[in-house]
């Protein structure tokens, strides 16, 4: 099973290694950078495996690049905060 597979497995999956990025020394602009090249390499290139990465990849696709930046702030910030539920 891949951790696309489910939304609320992803975003865990995220979470840690965000916690991994961040002990690691990071900078969080380092960090919004590379959630923006994820966001845009599953949007062009990952099968899309539930509702929520569905929408997620419209909006995406719909959103100019420094709206896509702004989606990839925003995960980054939903699984900072622990909202895996």
């Amino acid at each position: 099973m891949s951790v696309l597979d489910n939304y609320e497995t992803w975003k865990d999956f995220l979470a840690n290694r965000l916690e991994q990025a961040q002990s690691e020394g990071m900078s969080q602009e380092t960090i919004s950078n590379v959630a923006y090249e994820v966001g845009d390499y599953l949007a062009k290139s990952v099968e899309v495996k539930n509702d929520e990465t569905a929408v997620l990849r419209e909006l995406w696709n719909a959103a100019s690049k420094e709206e896509q930046q702004a989606i990839a702030n925003t995960m980054v910030k939903l699984v900072q905060k622990g909202n895996t539920h």
